[in-house]
C-alpha cells in the first residue's frame, strides 16, 4: 500500500492506495467510526459487486452498514437525490462528528461529498472510490457537486474528505470502457507538468488497461501524488494553479452538454478528445508543435480511445459548441480561461481566447479527419 498526504491547514487528510482496502475498511477507517453503524451510499452496481464485502468488513470490528443504494448513472446527481440522501442522514441521526462512507465512482463521491458539506454545516465522509476516473481524479481535493439542468456540477462545495481508500482490486470488475475513460485523467498529469509521466503513460498504459496490476498501482499513486500537490497550493481555485487540472474539460464538457451528459459519450472519453482538441487548438495558437500535438491523439487511439471529434458524428456546428462552453462555471467577467499548451508537461492558462476563433476552429475539426499521428 501507497499513502499519499493532502496536506491542508487543519483539514490534511491520507489517501491510500493498493490492494485489499476494502476488505480491510474497518480497521482502515479505525477511530473514525464513533458509532456502531456506519452510513454507506452506493450505487445499485457497486452494491451488487461489493455490498457483502463491505458488510463483512465492518462487521469484523464490531460495525454495522446502513445502505442507500440508488441508481446509477450521471442523473443521479440532481436535487431529487441529493434530497434522498440527505433525508436518509437524518433519519440516521448522523452528526458531525460522524463519518458518511461513499461507496462508488464520481457521481456517488460527488453526491456524498456535497450532501456531506451541507448536512448540519458539514460532517465527514470517507471516500471509497471504485472507478479509475474517481481513484485518481474526483475522490482527491473536495469538490463535491450536482448537475442542473444548466450544465455539469454548477451547485455544489468544497469539503474535503477525512479519508480515501483507493482500492486497486476493483478496477478488475470495470468494464473496458470506463477504465479507459478513467485513464484519460491519468494522462492528462502528464500532459500538464510532467513529461515524463506522459511517456511513462505511452510505455505502459496498454499494460494498464489489460489488468497490469503494478502498473495500476504506480498511474493512480503518481495521479494522486500530483493532484495532492496541487490542491495543497490552491484548494480552492483562487490562484489558478488548480484550474490546470481542468485541462480538456472545457472543450469536454461542451461536447458532454451536446450529448446530453449521456452514455453516448463517458465524462472520461470528452475529457480525452478535449485534451486532444487543446492541444490542435494550442498549435492553431503557434504555441505548440504539431508532432506534440499527433503524439497526444497517438496515444488515445494506441489505447482504442476516441480522439477525434468528427468520430462522434455530432449534428452541430462549431458556435453551437462554442455556446456551451458560455455556461461554464470557470466563465469569469465575461471570459472563459481556456487551458492551452507550450508542448507536452506545459500547461497554462490563457485569459486571452475569443470564443469566435474557437467556435471557428471546432467548425474545422467537426469536418475533418486527422491521420493517425
Amino acid at each position: 500500500m501507497r499513502t499519499i498526504d493532502v496536506e491542508l491547514a487543519g483539514r490534511a487528510y491520507e489517501v491510500r492506495v493498493g490492494p485489499g482496502l476494502l476488505e480491510r475498511l474497518g480497521e482502515e477507517c479505525g477511530p473514525l467510526l464513533r458509532k456502531d453503524t456506519v452510513p454507506v451510499i452506493t450505487d445499485a452496481q457497486v452494491a451488487a459487486l461489493y455490498r457483502d464485502k463491505v458488510d463483512a468488513a465492518l462487521a469484523a470490528v464490531g460495525k454495522q452498514a446502513r445502505w442507500l443504494v440508488l441508481p446509477a448513472g450521471e442523473q443521479t446527481k440532481s436535487w431529487a437525490q441529493l434530497a434522498q440522501v440527505v433525508d436518509f442522514l437524518l433519519a440516521e441521526g448522523v452528526d458531525r462528528n460522524d463519518r458518511i462512507v461513499a461507496l462508488g465512482g464520481g457521481v456517488i463521491g460527488d453526491l456524498t461529498g456535497f450532501a456531506a458539506a451541507i448536512l448540519k454545516r458539514g460532517c465527514g465522509f470517507v471516500q471509497l472510490p471504485t472507478t479509475l476516473l474517481a481513484q485518481v481524479d474526483s475522490s482527491v481535493g473536495g469538490k463535491t457537486a450536482i448537475n442542473v439542468p444548466m450544465g455539469k456540477n454548477l451547485v455544489g462545495a468544497f469539503h474535503q474528505p477525512s479519508l480515501v481508500l483507493a482500492d486497486t482490486d476493483v478496477l478488475a470488475t470495470l468494464p473496458p470502457r470506463e477504465l479507459r475513460a478513467g485513464y484519460a485523467e491519468v494522462v492528462k498529469y502528464g500532459l500538464i507538468d510532467d513529461a515524463e509521466f506522459f511517456a511513462w503513460c505511452e510505455t505502459n498504459g496498454p499494460g494498464l488497461l489489460n489488468g497490469d496490476a503494478k502498473a495500476r498501482i504506480e498511474a493512480v499513486s503518481r495521479s494522486v501524488a500530483a493532484k495532492a500537490r496541487v490542491v495543497a497550493e490552491d484548494e480552492r481555485e483562487t490562484t489558478g494553479t488548480r484550474a490546470l487540472l481542468n485541462l480538456g474539460h472545457t472543450f469536454g464538457h461542451a461536447l458532454e452538454a451536446e450529448t446530453g451528459y449521456s452514455s453516448a459519450l463517458l465524462h472520461g472519453e470528452a475529457v480525452a478528445i478535449g485534451m486532444v482538441l487543446a492541444a490542435r487548438y494550442s498549435v492553431r495558437r503557434g504555441l505548440m508543435e504539431q508532432h506534440e500535438a499527433d503524439r497526444i491523439a497517438a496515444h488515445f487511439m494506441a489505447c482504442d480511445m476516441k480522439a477525434e471529434v468528427a468520430e462522434l458524428a455530432l449534428d452541430c456546428g462549431g458556435r453551437r459548441l462554442a455556446d456551451h462552453m458560455l455556461h461554464d462555471k470557470k466563465m469569469d467577467a465575461g471570459t472563459l480561461p481556456f487551458l492551452l499548451m507550450r508542448g507536452i508537461g506545459r500547461t497554462f492558462l490563457a485569459r486571452d481566447v475569443e470564443i469566435d476563433d474557437v467556435a471557428s476552429f471546432l467548425d474545422a475539426e467537426l469536418r475533418s479527419h486527422h491521420p493517425a499521428g
